[in-house]
């Protein structure tokens, strides 16, 4: 049976017994800032069972891409060199929250693996938690499962937890013998011996963990279970390794052609191309770009890796982008957005493999350098972390080929050389607040954060809850006119005010469904009354849907311009600016800039009436309608639609008329990543007191160089020419000067066994001069070694020169330049003939330039 149909009844089977199916959600967490990937398929459920959010369904399924490939679920290590781990899977599940329990999930998940799949009941175990006498005796009862084949354990197997706190409960796993002799399984079997597989994990969510460690009832019972597609299709297929079923071999096939090397002959590394190809298509796909940082580094890991094997089978060349394609294939009808995305995945993988190619080579030369001056059998935490800062080199790209040599990593070592190196900045994103932290007070009783935005500035409303403390307040309405900070636009700000009090909100965020109100007391210190005016700040609403709907328009505009490649990698909508990035291999050109700033100036003045509807996200995107990589769509999307020009998803506060932007004005782009640019945007009256900043700046200079605006750009290249000339002709004294010290510095050398020893300050304009001038010394030398030192931009810069006869006998630059860089606190190398080295305190050059000579003599004594 075919993967894409074990998916489908399961989707049918549950589908029957009343479970609404919810697409897979993003592989990046929206609300979880705990997470650097969605890695099981509770992830997006997981505020419901935190009771932050009321399920919209009491039942549901889906198939949920998952990533495991840090914290405790990393199984980076083991993929490839094992058939069953994974860093990207699919997690098949069924949800009951609050509604059906125990014994419907059993009874279902007996059902559909023996009736629906087939599976062979005479290779099924079930465990259970030791506690739980109630899932041990359903087992019996509702499924006709052997009784000795019913096993309990302790916490370590069979009990769930979220975290040290929080929901948990009891779980029950369906296991699977694999092995060809079913006469000999035995219990003792169960969670050892790899013969035994676990296919299902039914969880029952049924406690709370307390902070002092004790467990309470929760009040609504929830399931929540999990089957790994890649295993169930290895056992529905007969196969004993995950990568020979249907959903690994096209893409193997594909990489057989592509590297020229069989799948037999080099098992481990087509497994992890093969891995590594489905992670880095579905993660991109989902807006994640390689980086330094979160889990933009893990791309970039899990990448460099794949590359790395692909050089194990004699693949100089970049090859991962063409193994794209048949992951698509083979899993868009499932995943329709690996389709939507695919040009924008190759461009990405492209640009990070070329990037990577050109400091390989160099990079491998290192490692086989410190393998060669090994002693013993562990690579050092410094020589490790060396090759990640230098070349690039993840630690595991290091552990992979040390192992491949019977070598071991000190990956102790590497941590804390990363530690010192990168003390501050190590947590990404903007703080979340976690309710569950508050000493609420609560005031009414009710549902709550009801949004009335799009349509109100100010409500009346009733406070549920709030939390004080001497730094703020925090409010929770029933209903509210507050955008919370979501999808790139800021939250709102304004009031809220009561009987004898009045709070100042100064942002809004959501946390889950729920509507924070952050601000401070105006007016008293408490609130006394439930009864409470809302109201938003108007002015800087207005603000705020001017620049969000120019980012549509900025959106729809790059893509016409630059192509439809372009993705938006974020954004943020302020009331000053607007901020897009999107993913482009090279920069906006000007003339290209010019054109997006036209054609969306061109949508405002058409003043186009903005459209807004709700309807089913499969509905929107079949008319077209843009996702943004980093919202959280329900089965019901809001759509925003720019007749004949722009169609998106999107929860945002937007104007009612394109003319009500005014005015469109591209005021900055950069690069910010490899294959990422920013542009940063104003509208409105920021765009009209921009352009006129720029007028009064043009007449500034119009003053100053006395001419009229159509001269000025003829006027400034005469002064840069004039500037130039000046520069080399003062450059060309400065050199000339120190060359005629030659002779003098010559004259002042030390002499040591026939080897002439100069030393000395000169003055020049950059480096280039410098070395210049050092290589007009080791010319004048007769035999000898030469240091001159200068400061150059306030910085100390040393260059040191060796004669070719002394070269010929082993005194090399580039080593005593180290020595005399590690004394000005800095690094330095080049080569034999000529080398430099450089530091930061401008008051140490002459006191080392000083010792340079006695530094030069004792390496002379000792290499004599």
């Amino acid at each position: 049976m075919k993967a894409s149909e074990i998916r489908n009844r399961f989707f049918e089977f549950f589908g029957e017994r009343e479970h609404i199916r919810v697409r897979s959600a993003s592989l990046i967490p929206v609300d979880d800032p705990t997470l650097l990937f969605i890695n099981a398929g509770m992830n997006q459920f997981k505020s419901i069972f935190l009771e932050k959010e009321q399920a919209k369904h009491l039942r549901v399924v889906n198939s949920q891409k998952c990533i495991r490939v840090s914290g405790k679920h990393n199984d980076l290590e083991e993929v490839g060199y094992d058939t069953y781990h994974h860093t990207f899977f699919e997690m098949l599940g069924n949800w009951s929250f609050g509604d059906y329990y125990k014994s419907e999930a059993i009874e279902w998940a007996w059902e559909m693996f023996t009736n629906v799949l087939g599976l062979d009941k005479d290779r099924l175990w079930a465990t259970v938690y030791e506690e739980d006498d109630e899932t041990c005796e359903l087992w019996k009862q509702v499924t006709d499962i052997p009784h000795e084949r019913v096993l309990r354990f302790g916490k370590k197997y069979n009990f769930w937890e979220m975290g040290e706190t929080g929901p948990c409960g009891p779980c029950s796993e369906i296991h699977y013998y694999v092995g060809e002799d079913t006469s000999s399984q035995n219990a003792e079997g169960v969670n050892t011996s790899d013969e035994y597989w676990e296919l299902w994990n039914l969880v029952f969510i049924q406690n709370n963990r307390l902070i002092d460690g004790k467990l309470e009832d929760l009040p609504k019972k929830h399931v929540d279970t999990g089957a790994g597609l890649e295993r169930i299709a290895a056992v529905m297929q007969g196969k004993s390794s995950n990568y020979d079923t249907d959903l690994f071999r096209p893409i193997i096939i594909a990489q057989e052609k592509v590297l020229g090397v069989s799948y037999q002959d080099n098992l481990v590394a087509h497994r992890a191309i093969a891995d590594h190809v489905r992670m880095l298509t579905f993660s991109i796909a989902d807006g994640v770009l390689p980086s330094n940082e979160g889990r933009g580094y893990v791309a970039r890991r899990i990448l460099r890796r794949a590359a790395r094997f692909g050089r194990s089978m004699g693949m100089e060349k970049p090859f991962l982008t063409t193994l794209v394609d048949s992951v698509v294939e083979l899993m868009s009808d499932a995943y329709p957005e690996v389709s939507e995305k695919k040009a924008h995945v190759k461009n990405v993988i492209k640009a990070e493999e070329e990037n990577f190619n050109e400091t390989l080579d160099r990079g491998l030369e290192k490692f086989e350098r410190i393998v060669s001056d090994l002693e013993g059998k562990t690579i050092s935490g410094d020589s490790a972390f060396k090759l990640y800062d230098t070349f690039g080199f993840p630690l595991d790209l290091t552990v992979q080929m040390a192992r491949e040599r019977e070598l071991d990593v000190n990956c102790d070592g590497f941590d804390e050389a990363m530690e010192e190196q990168k003390e501050k900045g190590r947590r990404e994103g903007k703080f979340k607040m976690d309710v569950s932290d508050f000493d609420w007070t609560t005031v009414t009783n009710g549902s709550d954060s009801q949004f009335v935005g799009y349509t109100e500035s100010s409500t009346e409303a009733s406070v549920r809850r709030f939390h004080s403390d001497p730094k703020k307040i925090v409010v929770i309405l029933n209903k509210t006119p507050f955008y919370g900070e979501q999808g790139g636009q800021v939250g709102d700000t304004g009031t809220i005010s009561g009987d004898g009090f009045e709070i100042t909100v100064t942002d809004t965020i959501k946390e889950g469904e729920i509507h924070l109100h952050i601000g401070k007391w105006q007016e008293g210190d408490t609130i006394s009354s439930p009864k409470v005016t809302a109201a938003i700040d108007t002015n800087r609403r207005a603000k705020i849907r001017k620049n969000h709907t120019a980012t549509h328009l900025l959106h729809r505009a790059l893509k016409k311009v630059l192509g439809e490649h372009v993705q938006q990698a974020g954004s943020l909508v302020h009331p000053d600016y607007l901020r897009f990035d999107l993913t482009h291999p090279q920069k906006v050109g000007t003339d290209e800039l010019k054109a997006i700033e036209k054609m969306v100036n061109e949508q405002i003045l058409l003043n186009i009436k903005l459209n807004m509807t709700v309807t089913s996200f499969n509905d929107a995107k079949k008319k077209g309608a843009e996702a943004i990589f980093e919202e959280k769509y329900g089965n019901e999307v809001r759509m925003v639609t720019i007749e004949g020009f722009s169609k998106e998803l999107c929860g945002g506060t937007h104007v009612d008329r394109t003319g009500d932007i005014g005015f469109f004005k591209i005021t900055e782009e950069s690069s910010l990543a490899s294959g990422v640019r920013r542009i940063v945007a104003v509208t409105g009256h920021g765009a009209v007191d921009y352009i006129m900043d720029r007028f009064e700046q043009i007449d500034t200079v119009k003053s100053l160089l006395n001419c009229g605006e159509s001269d000025i750009a003829e006027r400034v290249e005469a002064l840069m020419d004039q500037r130039k000339k000046l520069d080399k002709e003062l450059k060309q004294q400065r050199t000339s000067e120190s060359r005629d010290a030659l002779s003098s510095i010559i004259g002042k050398a030390r002499d040591y066994n026939g080897i002439q020893i100069a030393v000395d300050q000169v003055k020049v304009s950059d480096g280039d001069d410098l070395k210049q001038i050092g290589d007009w010394l080791r010319q004048e030398l007769k035999r000898g070694i030469g240091v001159l030192g200068a400061l150059v931009n306030n910085k100390p810069l040393i260059v040191c020169v060796v004669t070719d006869d002394l070269v010929t006998e082993g005194s090399k630059a580039n080593d005593l330049v180290k020595m005399i860089g590690a004394e000005l606190g800095g690094g330095g190398g080049g080569k034999a003939h000529l080398a430099t080295a450089g530091g930061k305190d401008p008051g140490k050059l002459r006191e080392v330039l000083q010792k340079s000579a006695d530094i030069i003599i004792e390496k002379l004594k000792g290499d004599s």
